[in-house]
């Protein structure tokens, strides 16, 4: 494969990477948005569309796979290429997370929420931006903002700490909001997860530009 061929290659391949990171991003919007309007429908939509990224990753794989063998590239383009199947492992288990609260709203959406939602959706906003982030970090090759997906991790970790206390206070003082305070923990949980997804993809960023492995999470 000529030179020329070989970097058209990687130029589609993060096209397809940018495309998933933002399909991924909409479906946590969409999931979180859906809780907080107790809208089924949307909730729905995003456990639908999962295909879509599924599919996704599924065709960027074989494509990194084809290059691999076809290619056999070494240092910085073999970095590329790994970096490109690590990252949409991560992207697929955070569209998971998406439609897993999505099947929250799905399961209490006629039920009154016990409590106003605040921090969940501080959670997702931030996790929103991380995803976003980690997305120009790859594309721009930008160790400094890649690392500094960690700090946002941080607030996140924070946020979900917060969320399970003030809803343990919750269950103990009434036991009849047990079930859905539960349900409640498992949303913050998949966005506290996420969170921790799109740190890792920044630890990849870092690996693709540098090849050294940093653990942003110290």
């Amino acid at each position: 494969m000529p030179r020329t061929t070989f970097e058209s290659e990687l130029e589609g391949l993060q096209n397809d990477i940018l495309r998933m990171g933002t399909l991924v991003e909409q479906a946590i919007h969409d999931a979180v948005k859906s809780l907080a309007d107790r809208d089924p429908n949307l909730a729905e939509k995003v456990v639908k569309e999962d295909d879509v990224a599924d599919d996704l990753q599924m065709e960027i794989e074989n494509k990194c796979l084809a290059l691999l063998a076809l290619q056999q590239p070494i240092a910085r383009d073999l970095r590329t290429i790994g970096t490109a199947m690590k990252i949409v492992t991560d992207l697929e288990r955070m569209a998971d997370h998406a439609v897993d609260i999505a099947k929250v709203t799905i399961r209490i959406h006629d039920q009154p929420l016990i409590k106003p939602l605040i921090d969940i959706p501080r959670m997702a906003e931030i996790t929103k931006s991380m995803v976003r982030s980690a997305l120009t970090a790859y594309v721009s090759r930008d160790v400094a903002l890649a690392r500094k997906l960690a700090a946002q991790d941080h607030e996140v970790d924070h946020l979900y700490n917060q969320v399970f206390r003030e809803l343990l206070v919750y269950m103990m003082e009434d036991p009849r909001t047990i079930s859905q305070a539960t349900h409640l923990l498992f949303v913050a949980s998949h966005l506290e997860r996420i969170g921790d997804h799109a740190t890792n993809l920044g630890e990849w960023i870092v690996y693709a530009v540098t090849g050294s492995r940093e653990d942003l999470n110290r």
